[in-house]
């Protein structure tokens, strides 16, 4: 999450994302399908899935650009995937967390960390343990049951 200024801004910033949010989650999904498949026809007679992407995948703002990109694709491919693969026991699902209490924020520039203080000041951040939570809700549904996108926000974010 390296966010800025699309004019000015760095390339080397936009390929990290690039690398990290959209080709390092093909490359895992890749790896894994074999896996995921092979585990469907297993006694559980399903298998998950579960791509973390963003509230930047669902709504974008000024200097989220290239992140936007990236976490609307992973929410792109997340459903189109999940079609493929929905009917040979394997559920892919989507989680888009809102402000989580991580060490994301510190990646950015001082002054985008400044921003985004002064927009989260009131709120109350999600903890990591949140979103593992979401996710073990997630993958302990019956067979019979996908859930296909979460959106977790903290209660006090309005954006």
């Amino acid at each position: 999450m390296l966010l800025g200024p699309a004019i000015d801004a760095s390339l080397e910033d936009w390929r990290r994302m690039l690398d990290v949010n959209v080709a390092g989650l093909l490359w895992c999904a890749h790896a894994a399908l074999p896996h995921l498949l092979k585990a469907a026809d297993g006694p559980r007679g399903v298998a998950d899935m579960v791509n973390v992407s963003s509230v930047a995948g669902r709504t974008t703002r000024p200097g989220s650009n290239v992140y936007n990109l990236t976490k609307h694709g992973v929410g792109a491919f997340s459903e189109s995937l999940r079609q493929e693969v929905a009917s040979r026991g394997v559920r892919i699902s989507l989680i888009e967390p809102g402000a989580v209490d991580t060490e994301l924020r510190t990646h950015n520039r001082p002054e985008i960390q400044a921003q985004m203080g002064r927009r989260l000041a009131n709120v109350e951040l999600l903890r990591a343990g949140d979103i593992a939570d979401a996710i073990a809700y997630i993958v302990t549904r019956p067979r019979h049951m996908s859930i296909n996108e979460l959106l977790v926000r903290p209660t006090d974010q309005t954006e």
